[in-house]
């Protein structure tokens, strides 16, 4: 996907899908964050002029409306910052009289400021101000969305999760990579991206499918030696072209669910899909979504464990290793399993109920 060369462009289907996860993330983790922390930051490190040729909102500006429209603005007691990095002189300006005029909108503990720079040597300096001090950066909601690979080192993406409640929310240029992996001038940036130079390793191989995996496999990798507990990633495609993937890395399993949650919640409206990494067959959709995938996820998890606790369930339903979130197991899957006689629960007033503190077994139907 090549950089625009215009002040704004045009907005692209795919792009749309991005955004309304991202407000729909946003609406969550505001008023979780911000009602219990002295401050919080939201970092858009390719921020882009703030809209597009026809007036649609950007990143930035998406950011400051789901403050401003929030119901629950007046309950977040700490600072909001929001951080709006972009490298390009014209953009920058453009972004910055764009930020000016919402400035009276804003509750008065936020706060906005538009730095002109890249991504990575403005964020170290923020960070070497931090450490310099000897703090911690605030809990910080990352968006890292470039144009191709360069600009965005693992090293930075390192030195962020070494900070509590950080967050990182990044557009994998695949494809981008796939066509210049080859390329000499690029193994720097490649190196500089993963951290490493594993990525090499999956060059040579032949099936398309598997070398995907290889690089997404490194990459989820090197984000949780980085500091990720957990990392989600949802392919985007435009039609049947894939796009890029979207890595989103945190350090709570709150946070895990409520990002899938949120990107449950995009019925696509335009020309665009999600599609679950877990379960790569896996279109995601409310309408008719298939449970299937997070029923087999769960029997092979359980399955032999004997009785195990509500709570272990939803737990591993949250997490990483499904492409489902808990909103969805009980009604959808849990219950069909028990009418179906594939499981058995304890401890509560009525069956095919799973309230805290019961328990559930899963039954292998190919034992006697």
């Amino acid at each position: 996907m090549p950089p625009p060369k215009e002040t704004i462009w045009d907005l692209e289907e795919h792009t749309k899908g991005k955004h309304l996860v991202l407000r729909a993330y946003l609406n969550a983790w505001l008023p979780i964050l911000g009602s219990w922390n002295g401050r919080i930051l939201f970092i858009d490190a390719f921020a882009g002029p703030g809209e597009y040729k026809d007036g649609e909102e950007g990143s930035p500006i998406i950011a400051l409306n789901t403050l401003i429209e929030h119901n629950l603005k007046n309950t977040m007691k700490g600072e909001i910052i929001f951080l709006f990095i972009e490298n390009r002189k014209d953009r920058y300006e453009h972004l910055t009289n764009i930020v000016e005029g919402y400035q009276s909108s804003l509750p008065s503990n936020a706060h906005t400021q538009v730095i002109l720079g890249c991504f990575d040597e403005a964020m170290k300096q923020v960070l070497d101000k931090v450490e310099e001090q000897n703090k911690n950066l605030a809990p910080s909601f990352v968006m890292i969305d470039p144009f191709g690979i360069s600009g965005t080192p693992m090293s930075v993406i390192n030195r962020l999760l070494k900070n509590p409640g950080s967050e990182v929310f990044i557009s994998f240029m695949y494809e981008f990579i796939n066509r210049f992996k080859s390329t000499p001038e690029f193994e720097k940036h490649l190196d500089e991206l993963f951290g490493c130079e594993e990525w090499r390793d999956g060059i040579g191989t032949s099936n398309s499918d598997e070398q995907k995996k290889f690089f997404f496999d490194l990459y989820i990798s090197q984000l949780k030696k980085a500091g990720c507990n957990y990392v989600v990633s949802f392919d985007l495609y435009e039609a049947n072209r894939h796009i890029y993937t979207i890595f989103f890395g945190t350090q709570h399993l709150k946070g895990c669910d409520v990002m899938k949650k949120a990107i449950w919640k995009i019925v696509p409206s335009g020309n665009y899909r999600f599609v679950g990494t877990n379960s790569p067959q896996l279109t995601l959709t409310i309408d008719n979504p298939n449970f299937a995938p997070l029923k087999k996820a769960l029997q092979d998890e359980f399955i032999g464990r004997g009785w195990v606790r509500i709570e272990d369930v939803l737990n591993f339903v949250m997490s990483d290793k499904t492409d489902y979130h808990s909103g969805q197991v009980k009604t959808n899957v849990l219950r069909k399993m028990e009418i179906d006689g594939e499981l058995d629960g304890k401890d509560r007033n009525r069956s095919n109920s799973y309230p805290d503190g019961s328990k559930i077994i899963f039954l292998d139907e190919s034992k006697p």
